[in-house]
């Protein structure tokens, strides 16, 4: 295996792909490319698309993505969370509805996008030995 591998985008179904790729930008400040094919995509801040598809219900399965945020950042992040009226909670399975986790020295809040995705956004890496982006 290579020792430069990334992750380069991920296919992240959903109910309509332009209203949950425009609430990942507004939301998280990510931007929005040119939608090509079927897909909406969101670009972030560490060069990994999104790829938005609208996907039939039938078809759509519960994902979970975990984002991490500079600690400097959460306050704004969780304000908009708060303004879209979005129910949030501490815990990935419901646990403290209307709270969020201070979880590893950090902050972090799980909520439902409007694809039905589960996503979660945290300030600090569940795995100690995990070191933060460079240019934070």
């Amino acid at each position: 295996m290579s020792a430069s591998l990334e992750l380069n985008h991920l296919m992240v179904p959903s109910r309509d792909n332009r209203e949950s790729a425009e609430f990942f930008a507004n939301l998280l400040g990510f931007e929005i490319g040119e939608e090509w094919g079927p897909f909406v995509p969101v670009e972030t801040s560490n060069d990994v698309r999104l790829d938005f598809a609208t996907v039939p219900d039938a078809d759509r399965r519960l994902q979970h993505y975990c984002f991490l945020i500079p600690e400097d950042d959460f306050d704004a992040f969780f304000a908009r969370l708060k303004e879209t009226g979005i129910a949030y909670h501490a815990g990935p399975g419901g646990q403290g509805p209307g709270e969020i986790n201070h979880n590893h020295g950090g902050r972090g809040v799980y909520f439902l996008d409007p694809g039905g995705n589960g996503i979660e956004v945290i300030t600090q890496p569940y795995e100690p030995e995990r070191k933060r982006p460079a240019r934070w």
